[in-house]
């Protein structure tokens, strides 16, 4: 038996055919330069806290919205580099950036203000709850 060393991150399943599940599988979260913060999610009895680590950015670095239900956080750092000397310049740049979209539940109130906070390289998101909500019985159905 012999092996064959694969090397192509974008693709996991190369011998799947179907096209729809390729193109689910290939997304920038495979990509080996993508920037995806880790992120936690905490529900308390009046509220959400959503967490993501953003090491080295500043606060005006982010970009949040709710549009819809959805929850958009973006957040992107430009970093240039220029060094000048009699006989030759060096120039170096980058580029990092991310996006997360969050479908939020029936029982946040996007009506009331979200409190954000950036500390010590975590971003912090509080999301308050509707007051009063019933919350629906869990329904079972019955396969036949």
């Amino acid at each position: 038996m012999s092996l064959i060393k694969f090397n192509n991150k974008r693709e996991l399943f190369p011998s799947w055919t179907n096209e729809g599940l390729r193109n689910f599988l290939n997304t920038d979260f495979f990509e080996e330069n993508s920037l995806m913060p880790a992120m936690n999610v905490k529900e308390h009895d009046g509220n959400f806290e959503i967490e993501f680590a953003a090491p080295g950015l500043s606060k005006k670095d982010f970009e949040i919205t709710i549009d819809n239900n959805m929850l958009n956080v973006s957040g992107g750092k430009k970093h240039e580099v220029e060094e000048k000397e009699e006989d030759y310049t060096r120039k170096e740049f980058s580029y990092n950036s991310f996006k997360r979209s969050l479908s939020l539940p029936e029982s946040i109130n996007t009506d009331q203000d979200v409190k954000a906070i950036y500390e010590n390289g975590i971003l912090k998101l509080n999301l308050q709850k509707k007051k009063g909500i019933d919350e629906k019985p869990k329904k079972i159905i019955e396969v036949q």
